[in-house]
């Protein structure tokens, strides 16, 4: 393909490539009161170290990150914390923020900002085009409440836990710790009239934890300094001395074994994998976000590949082992009785056992379905990212939306999405060559791209599900075939031709079934739909495409494309989920 021209074609000084492997955190985000009690902070800081030291014994696989803004109070209590423990601290600030925390009369409390935020890392965000509003459908006065809401907000939808330092009281105006807890919990910021749309507001979640470290404020004596830490949920609340709840535990689990895999196959992905970056789209490499997608893409789809194999080597094997064991079994039944065949047919079920256990337990087809479906999560946020194909909001993100209404499970794979988008820069400057060279390369034509893709995945699938078909034809003509020369011939026929036949009868149909069982295990009818229907869509796209006007139109094309493959992907995970490796096929 060739390279962009004008700009984007040029090769500018490049930014240093992420590291391989590039592992995913945890990420705790922060909220809390400005005004903490002096007395009440030895205590507070006493829950935050063991807040942190207990999720990294937890998840020792996980590396921790905390973001928070830094504010005087509760964000520069647990940044310090963090520092203390060697935990990376990821601060969002607005581009034009200066090197001081906005009205920060105390000169001590401006050098400790200064101290803290050399040993953090700045993450600039853009201002809003579309300012937040007020319940009453107004702006808020204040632009410091406004950027404390879109902060918060920034916070919460990028972390995994939100760790609060709070009275427990509502917010008295926007942008308020009791704002931040109720946009996690519920997605609704009721004082700024947003709230998630639907169907999304009934969907499983799994970002809406919250570990609640009540606390006093100065001048203010409503809350009991002796209440303990509790986990707050949408639905419920925990005592806070509990483990994480497990369906959480479940989910961070997946994240560790996730970072396992990495570590384990690091060489093999350095080596093997492919990306996005060639000789022909070099400038890509100035772009640190495509830089860091195009590493967590790498290290998805070659997992996803690896896993692939390993079930469909245990699919093979299983139903190769299913044949040897009927042949084995007819043979004894029907040629010769004798021991060894039985000892044939042990062999052949231990083997596929043995594939079946290890499969199950290093939990092939689960790692090869959610890797898969992170690869091309991250394959729609990269040309998105390329294309500056914009999402709805500053609050809504276009990948909280993909499997949601599947198990909360695989919220894990959002978490990663939202990891990779972390450092996302939207003050890059727009080409239009990048747009260009996204739709050639992500669309194509019906030889390229995902559409030349998809009609040659369709073509393979109906061949091999057409010799599916004709291998069953041909066994059950076949089968009739000789049980009929049998009936008609069985007295003039030599003892072995016989016994012979006798064993083509029942091995003919036993071939053609097992077959049967294969491809359907591979979903072979369903994936020739699948890929049919993802043919259209694209050519669609492609047509609408050539004729559109305007960038902006062809932006809003790519974004319902980009939409349109997100919720084919998650049907293809509903397809592969009910076919997992099986012990029932020995049988």
């Amino acid at each position: 393909m060739a390279a962009p021209t004008g700009s984007a074609a040029a090769k500018p000084a490049t930014v240093a490539a992420p590291a391989l492997p590039l592992l995913t955190s945890l990420s705790i985000g922060v909220t809390g009161h400005r005004d903490l009690d002096a007395d009440d902070e030895p205590r507070l800081r006493e829950q935050v170290r063991d807040f942190l030291l207990r999720l990294r014994q937890t998840f020792p696989g996980l590396p921790l990150r905390v973001i928070c803004g830094l504010a005087e109070g509760a964000d520069r209590l647990v940044a310090e914390q963090a520092l203390a423990l060697d935990v990376p601290v990821l601060v969002p600030r607005f581009t034009d923020e200066g090197d001081s925390d906005e009205g920060e009369p105390d000169a001590e409390q401006s050098r400790r900002f200064q101290s803290l935020l050399e040993r953090c890392r700045s993450l600039d965000l853009p201002h809003s085009t579309s300012p937040l509003q007020s319940a009453g459908g107004a702006r808020p006065a204040d632009t410091g409440q406004e950027r404390n809401a879109r902060r918060g907000v920034f916070i919460s939808s990028h972390c995994q836990i939100l760790l609060a330092l709070w009275d427990g009281q509502p917010a008295q105006s926007p942008g308020e710790t009791g704002d931040i807890v109720e946009f996690h919990l519920n997605e609704r910021m009721p004082a700024l009239n947003w709230s998630a749309p639907m169907p999304m507001q009934l969907a499983e979640d799994s970002n809406d934890l919250v570990y609640h470290l009540p606390c006093r404020r100065r001048d203010l004596d409503r809350h009991d300094a002796a209440a303990a830490p509790r986990w707050l949920l949408a639905e419920e609340e925990l005592p806070g001395d509990q483990p994480i709840p497990e369906e959480y535990r479940r989910v961070f689990s997946h994240m560790q074994t996730y970072n396992a895999d990495l570590l384990r196959h690091a060489g093999s992905i350095e080596a093997h994998a492919q990306g996005f970056f060639s000789e022909q789209n070099a400038a890509l490499r100035t772009d640190r976000q495509m830089q860091l997608l195009d590493v967590a893409y790498r290290q998805s789809d070659w997992l996803a590949v690896h896993y692939q194999r390993q079930v469909r080597r245990g699919l093979l094997a299983i139903h190769l082992m299913a044949i040897l064991m009927g042949a084995a079994f007819i043979a004894y039944d029907n040629v010769l009785d004798e021991p060894w065949f039985l000892g044939l047919f042990l062999l052949a079920f231990a083997i596929g056992w043995l594939w079946y256990v290890t499969g199950h337990r290093r939990d092939w087809h689960r790692k090869y379905l959610d890797y898969r479906n992170l690869a091309e999560g991250l394959r729609v946020q990269m040309y998105w990212h390329l294309a500056w194909v914009e999402t709805d909001s500053d609050i809504l993100f276009a990948y909280d939306r993909y499997l949601r209404n599947q198990d909360a499970e695989l919220g894990w794979i959002r978490h990663v999405m939202r990891d990779a988008a972390l450092v996302q820069d939207r003050r890059r400057s727009r080409d239009p060559h990048w747009l260009t060279w996204t739709i050639a390369d992500w669309v194509g034509d019906e030889s390229s791209g995902q559409l030349g893709y998809y009609l040659r995945k369709c073509h393979q699938c109906e061949l091999h599900y057409g010799l599916t078909r004709r291998l069953g034809l041909l066994a059950l003509i076949s089968g009739v075939m000789v049980a009929a020369l049998l009936l008609l011939l069985s007295s003039h026929l030599p003892g072995p031709v016989a016994i012979g036949m006798l064993v083509l009868v029942g091995l003919l149909p036993l071939i053609a079934g097992v077959r049967e069982s294969y491809s359907n295990k591979k979903a072979d009818k369903e994936l020739i739909k699948q890929y049919r229907h993802m043919g259209g869509i694209f050519r669609r796209a492609r047509r609408q495409l050539d004729a559109a006007r305007s960038d902006d139109e062809r932006r809003r094309v790519l974004r319902a494309l980009g939409d349109a493959c997100l919720e084919e992907h998650t049907e293809w995970l509903k397809i592969h989920r009910d076919r997992p490796l099986e012990q029932s096929q020995l049988g």
